[in-house]
């Protein structure tokens, strides 16, 4: 482990902090010694004057890190953006490349974590465990309106067998499902344990659910659109734990409202960066899709919830570090993010 004697202390920017970040930052910045700096609001164009002599800016999922604060970050002489996160649609990689600004991330944190949660939200919305809390709170002890389905036999669709894609189709093999997957790479190991890859659009108009589990970017975004969703079985049940803007938000509303959705679980959502991580509940909140999505009675949201146990936050933190003090060290690492050629 790189320890504290080996570095010249460095101040780390945090933006889009919550009391948990500080928590687990703090505790494992024993053994590297950086000096913390933590700033709740999101890191944009307009927040960016807020820290003051540093060279290491860390951000999260919904920070807006493109070309016009690139370049202000470059100027205020910022050399590393740490990702404390896997994704990073959110960086403009070739404004920070020709700033000369290296970027990292934390490819894998705890694929377990996001998979179980995946899995949490497919059991919810097929048993309604969620509505039979509420109604014997209340002393009803009906089962009408509750009726789910055996997962065991079902189709599950995996899109992306990534680190948690992998973790997730496990999962589902172990309820005894027949899993399906699609991913530009296959996975021997999936295939061993009895995963068969398809074309995406065989997933389509095979499966009973279908999990996303694959990165944003200009291939995928929008991937689950009116077309898509014309090709799927009527009553589909859809899961996203991964990046909001993968689901058309309007098309995925017309498809609840037609009947073609019977299940809908997200924990992210295409416009989250104004609504997640916040206490809204004394707001009036202006997203009508939101507030249409949420209306539905089969359709779960979680606010990117899936990432957050205990042992993500202690491996998101002991990861970063590491990768901070091994770019100011070496110069270069595994986690780094590069242009693709």
């Amino acid at each position: 482990m790189t320890t504290k004697s080996n570095l010249i202390t460095q101040k780390i920017s945090f933006f889009s902090t919550q009391s948990y970040d500080k928590v687990f930052f703090e505790k494992y910045n024993a053994d590297f010694g950086f000096e913390l700096e933590f700033f709740e609001v999101q890191l944009n164009s307009r927040t960016i004057n807020l820290m003051q002599d540093t060279a290491i800016v860390c951000v999260f999922v919904n920070d807006v890190v493109d070309a016009e604060v690139i370049e202000k970050l470059a100027e205020n002489g910022v050399k590393i953006i740490a990702l404390r996160c896997a994704g990073f649609n959110n960086v403009d990689l070739i404004a920070a490349n020709k700033a000369g600004i290296r970027v990292c991330r934390v490819p894998s944190y705890s694929p377990e974590a996001v998979a179980e949660h995946a899995m949490a939200m497919i059991l919810t919305l097929n048993r309604k465990t969620h509505k039979a809390y509420n109604r014997v709170r209340e002393q009803n002890f009906s089962l009408n309106g509750l009726l789910g389905f055996d997962l065991h036999g079902k189709t599950v669709g995996v899109i992306g067998t990534g680190n948690i894609g992998k973790a997730f189709a496990k999962i589902v093999l172990g309820f005894g499902c027949k899993v399906l997957a699609f991913d530009i790479n296959k996975d021997q190991e999936m295939e061993k344990l009895g995963v068969q890859y398809e074309p995406i659009e065989t997933i389509f108009k095979s499966a009973d659910i279908i999990s996303l589990h694959c990165p944003l970017n200009d291939s995928t975004k929008h991937m689950i659109n009116q077309s898509s969703l014309l090709q799927m079985k009527d009553n589909i049940m859809l899961i996203n734990t991964s990046r909001g803007a993968l689901i058309n938000t309007t098309d995925i509303i017309e498809a609840l409202k037609n009947g073609k959705v019977g299940y809908l679980g997200i924990d992210v959502y295409e416009q989250e960066e104004k609504l997640f991580f916040k206490d809204l509940s004394e707001d009036i909140i202006q997203d009508d899709d939101i507030q249409r999505l949420t209306s539905f009675p089969n359709m779960l949201l979680t606010a990117h919830q899936a990432f957050f146990t205990n042992e993500a936050l202690t491996q998101i933190a002991l990861t970063t570090f590491r990768n901070v003090s091994d770019l100011i060290i070496k110069k270069d690492i595994d986690n780094k993010v590069a242009l693709l050629n």
